[in-house]
C-alpha cells in the first residue's frame, strides 16, 4: 500500500526536521522540502514554525512558499501548521506589527493573559472543544507540550478545536474545514502527540 506523501515546508527557520521525523516515525513518506512541484504532489502538507512571528513570516514570503501554501489550502489537501506555523495561519500578531500572515483563519495572535509567566513552557492537559481530524472526541483530555508567548484569538470561535487552562482558557488548536492547526509541539509530546499526528494524517489520501 502506498504510503501518503506529506510535505514539509522547508523555509530555513526553526528545527523544522523534527516534524519531518515524526511524520516518517508514522509511516508517511515525508519530505522536508521548498520545491514548489514536490509540494504539488503532495497529499498533505504540514507548515511547522518556531521563533518570531515576523521573522517566520518573511523568511516563508522570501523562499515563495506563501503562496504554494495558499494553494494547497485553497484545493481542499489536508494542511497542518505546528506552533508559529499555526500562528501563521492568522490575519496578524502583536508580536510584530505590521507583519501580515497568511490570512486563513481571520483572527489576531495576541500576547499569553497578563499575570502568567511567558513563556509558557510545560506540559498543559488539552481541553478539546469538538471531534475532527485533531481528536477523536471531547472526552479525550492529553497532555501536550507547549513552548510560546503568544496564543491566536480568532474572530469566529466555531473554529477552535482544544483549549488548555493558563490563566485562563487558550486556544490550543484550531480547525476549519481541510485545515488544522495546534499551538503545542506534537512531536514533542510524546504517545499522545503522535496519535494526534496519526489521527490527522488518516486523513489523507494517497494522490493519483
Amino acid at each position: 500500500m502506498a504510503k501518503p506523501l506529506v510535505a514539509v515546508l522547508d523555509y530555513g527557520i526553526g528545527n523544522l526536521r523534527s516534524a519531518q521525523k515524526a511524520f516518517e516515525h508514522l509511516g508517511a513518506d515525508a519530505r522536508l522540502t521548498a520545491d514548489p512541484e514536490l509540494i504539488a504532489d503532495a497529499a498533505g502538507v504540514v507548515l511547522p514554525g518556531v521563533g518570531n512571528f515576523g521573522r517566520c513570516m518573511e523568511a516563508l514570503r522570501e523562499a515563495r512558499l506563501d503562496g504554494v501554501a495558499l494553494e494547497a489550502i485553497d484545493e481542499g489537501r489536508p494542511f497542518l501548521g505546528i506552533c508559529v506555523g499555526m500562528q501563521m495561519l492568522f490575519d496578524a500578531s502583536e508580536e510584530c506589527p505590521g507583519a501580515v500572515g497568511l490570512g486563513v483563519v481571520a483572527g489576531t495572535v495576541c500576547w499569553l493573559p497578563d499575570g502568567v509567566k511567558r513563556p509558557q513552557m510545560q506540559w498543559n492537559v488539552l481541553e478539546p472543544t469538538r471531534a475532527g481530524s485533531l481528536f477523536a472526541s471531547v472526552d479525550d483530555r492529553p497532555w501536550a507540550y507547549f513552548l510560546h508567548s503568544f496564543h491566536a484569538v480568532p474572530d469566529d470561535a466555531v473554529v477552535v478545536a482544544a483549549t488548555c487552562d493558563y490563566g485562563g482558557p487558550v486556544v490550543a488548536a484550531v480547525e476549519r474545514g481541510n485545515v488544522a492547526a495546534v499551538q503545542f509541539h506534537p512531536e514533542k509530546s510524546g504517545a499522545a502527540g503522535l496519535a494526534l499526528l496519526a489521527r490527522w494524517t488518516a486523513t489523507i489520501g494517497v494522490r493519483a
